[in-house]
């Protein structure tokens, strides 16, 4: 009797410990999202649960929206975009002539809100599929050619469409950071 008494107090004691261990560790992965949603909230915001981050440094809008698709920092892990932005004066064959207090805001702005910084379900699952690489396009990303293999490539021919880069002339959501699939609308020219 004196035995089992002895084991119930053990086992409750080691109940006990894995319950407050787990609220702490809950605590924790909670501070550590809030960390990186607060991260967000310095360049951009999320306008909801699982969207990417919404681009509202103005430097970033202005010089980069003018030539393409405006994309999310969270797209592309922090060394990607340093390289980027490092190799600016060859840019996919262009000069960006950046100044250098607007490129370092926009690195500042990249690489502070890169796929490691992110909170949005995409981060996570673009940082996996890279690994250790440091994509330069993000249609080069493993997770994100994934997501789009189904579509023919003649689909992004069209005119309306262009490339795979224009991301905007299907997720329709795409400015408020949504590029879920029911968001999605291809067009037929």
């Amino acid at each position: 009797m004196k035995i089992e008494k002895t084991f119930l107090a053990i086992g409750i004691l080691i109940l006990s410990l894995m319950i407050n261990t787990s609220v702490f560790a809950d605590k924790d992965e909670e501070g550590e999202r809030h960390g990186r949603h607060e991260k967000h909230e310095k360049g951009g915001r999320h306008e909801g649960e699982g969207r990417a981050i919404v681009v509202e440094n103005a430097a970033y809008k202005s010089e980069c929206s003018s030539c393409h698709f405006l994309y999310p920092p969270e797209f592309l892990p922090k060394r990607s975009w340093e390289a980027l932005m490092k190799g600016s004066d060859k840019h996919f064959g262009e000069n960006l002539a950046l100044d250098d207090k607007t490129g370092k805001e926009i690195l500042s702005y990249l690489t502070g809100n890169s796929a490691e910084r992110g909170s949005s379900e995409w981060a996570g699952k673009i940082l996996k599929s890279i690994g250790s690489s440091a994509p330069l396009r993000i249609t080069e990303v493993p997770y994100i050619l994934k997501e789009h293999r189904k579509i023919k490539p003649d689909v992004f021919k069209r005119k309306s469409i262009g490339s795979f880069s224009n991301c905007g002339s299907c997720h329709t959501g795409a400015a408020q950071g949504d590029y879920e699939e029911d968001s999605v609308s291809i067009p037929k020219e």
